[in-house]
This record gives structure tokens, sequence and C-alpha cells, in this order.
């Protein structure tokens, strides 16, 4: 019998130590998504993208790489201002 039947998933990334990457890795690849989605629905390419956000496109790159989580707050700023958006961003209680 298995010890994580009936317990929730984030119980077992706990126990394997995985949470916070996890997590961390799920976060990202939704704001990677979202600013995907936006740049395609004001047919903005990356090209023009990063000169917007006034950088570099490998940080382009970097900002829309899923697996890379090293995200800063004033990069995730500058790209939401270039597609004309906000960020929102709150703790909540587990």
């Amino acid at each position: 019998m298995s010890k994580h039947i009936g317990s929730h998933f984030d119980d077992f990334l706990v126990e394997e130590g995985m949470l916070d990457e996890t997590t961390a890795v799920a976060v990202k690849r939704v704001i990677a998504w979202q600013i995907e989605q936006a740049m395609a629905i004001k047919k903005i390419n990356k090209t023009a993208m990063a000169k917007k956000m006034r950088t570099s496109r490998a940080a382009l790159n970097r900002l829309l790489d899923e697996e890379d989580t090293s995200l800063t707050l004033t990069t995730l700023v500058s790209a939401a201002g270039a597609l004309g958006r906000r960020i929102k961003c709150e703790l909540i209680p587990d």
C-alpha cells in the first residue's frame, strides 16, 4: 500500500523537496505563455519586443524560456509595460 494514496500532490512534492522548484517552474510557464499570447495579439515579434523593453533579444529569450526561473521583477514590469499591461502579484495563504 502506498503512503501517498489519498494524499495531496503538494505533500508528495514537499516530502521530495521539490515543491518550491516545481512551483517556480509552473509560475514561469504561465508568465511566459501570457507574454507570448499578448505579443501575438499585438503582432509584436521578438525583435520589436526587445526594442520596446530596451533590452536584448537574448534577455527576451530568457524571459520567454519556461525553464529559466531567474526572472527579475524589473524585467517582468518592463515586458508588461511594452505590451500595455500591468503586473498584479499577491501572496495568498495556503
